[in-house]
């Protein structure tokens, strides 16, 4: 019997969208996919989540003598990018049937988690007429979507971000509960539980704060050593905001401003409360003012602004870090004029920066590689658990909880 020649050895594996393609075995087990070798997707890929357009990305690449069309450079980066989402959520499937166990890069650390939401805009695509004119183009909408992000640093004694480990930061444009579940997983695979202390630090979007409990419970951290902050400059915008729709005179409002936020700072925010309502003496409980002034109460009576206690225990009290990684991730490569994204393309190039710009991209990478030699599928939605603020706090998953054989497949599914 004569051997099959390799080049005509053939396997199938499924795409994302869930067809059959083939592919040859001996170099897929190198991590040749797509007729291109991993060498030549990690360059592209990585030009592409530095550069500001494909355009840019595929100039770039023909200096380093590497010439493409953009329609090559397009398809390998966002490959590569669907990849790094498809062992993301394999990953995070196995965590999810207790398979994962705890790291200890973050043991014994002070580490700081912060979330927060940017802004781009999608291209979806209206239906195609049935009789299309010579020329016509498909006409599509763009509306704003906003991309969760998350960042996990550790941070020294006075509150800064330590420099000799890199953060890590991750996102989706899924709902709040994927980002939730993300940041769960993550705190368990860095060894969070084993953390000396645990801050988490946001704005007041109610989309965070009200699935903290679930994510401290289903990452097994301690409450005694886990604290929330609300970021400080948000709590003196909310001050002065209040105090601006009172319509005060200038001296007034400045004195009262000064005053309030010097309580702020030590921690009494209820004698500002209490100051609010007598400024407010007469305003119908629709007044503006009631508004900004609730979110304080609400925050304070959590312990969110204990900024005096904070200060003393060296932990941060501003979310300038995910600012930062909103701009410089989202901002600066997704975001802009005339620039729509299908999601699937913005959260695979949002990936891809990630990794890139906390220089972990080495690292994952290797994984992403040998995970796609072991099945080579692009499935990289999930679904996400339904998260309650009245519902009851999780536990960390364990191999217990899920019945019959561990089959990421089955429970992706």
């Amino acid at each position: 019997m004569r051997p099959v020649p390799a080049n005509k050895r053939k396997t199938i594996h499924s795409n994302a969208s869930g067809s059959i393609r083939n592919c040859n075995p001996e170099l897929a087990a190198l991590g040749v996919r797509h007729g291109s070798c991993p060498a030549l997707q990690s360059l592209v890929a990585r030009t592409v989540a530095l550069c500001p357009s494909i355009e840019a990305a595929r100039k770039e690449l023909r200096r380093q003598g590497v010439v493409l069309d953009k329609k090559t450079v397009r398809r390998i980066a966002e490959q590569l990018g669907t990849e790094f989402l498809a062992w993301r959520q394999r990953e995070l499937l196995a965590w999810r049937m207790g398979l994962t166990p705890a790291g200890d890069e973050l043991a014994g650390k002070r580490v700081a988690v912060q979330i927060d939401g940017g802004r781009i805009r999608l291209r979806e695509n209206k239906k195609r007429p049935a009789k299309r004119k010579k020329g016509q183009r498909v006409k599509f909408k763009t509306p704003w979507r906003e991309p969760k992000a998350l960042i996990i640093f550790t941070f020294d004694e006075r509150g800064k971000m330590t420099k000799q480990r890199q953060p890590l930061i991750d996102g989706t444009l899924l709902s709040p509960d994927h980002l939730a579940e993300l940041v769960a997983w993550h705190l368990h695979r860095l060894g969070a539980a084993k953390a000396q202390t645990v801050v988490f630090l946001s704005d007041g979007a109610p989309w965070i704060w009200n699935r903290l409990d679930w994510i401290m419970g289903r990452a097994g951290l301690e409450p005694s050593k886990t604290v929330g902050v609300l970021d400080w400059c948000h709590a003196v915008e909310h001050i002065n905001r209040a105090l601006q729709s009172l319509k005060l005179k200038a001296a007034a409002r400045q004195q009262a401003f000064v005053q309030m936020r010097t309580w702020l700072q030590q921690s009494r925010w209820s004698k500002i409360v209490s100051r609010w309502k007598r400024l407010a003496k007469g305003r119908t409980e629709k007044h503006q003012g009631w508004t900004e002034i609730e979110y304080l109460r609400k925050h304070g009576e959590a312990g969110h602004l204990q900024y005096l206690s904070f200060q003393r225990r060296g932990l941060p009290l501003g979310s300038g870090a995910i600012e930062s990684t909103i701009r410089r991730v989202i901002n600066l490569r997704l975001k802009g004029n005339a620039r729509y994204w299908l999601a699937e393309n913005a959260e695979a190039i949002f990936a891809l920066r990630a990794s890139l710009l906390t220089d972990r991209w080495e690292e994952q990478l290797a994984e992403v590689q040998r995970s796609m030699t072991r099945d080579a599928s692009l499935t990289w939605e999930w679904s996400a658990p339904t998260i309650s603020p009245e519902g009851a706090v999780p536990t960390p998953p364990t191999a217990a909880q899920v019945p019959g054989e561990h089959d990421v497949k089955a429970v992706a599914a």
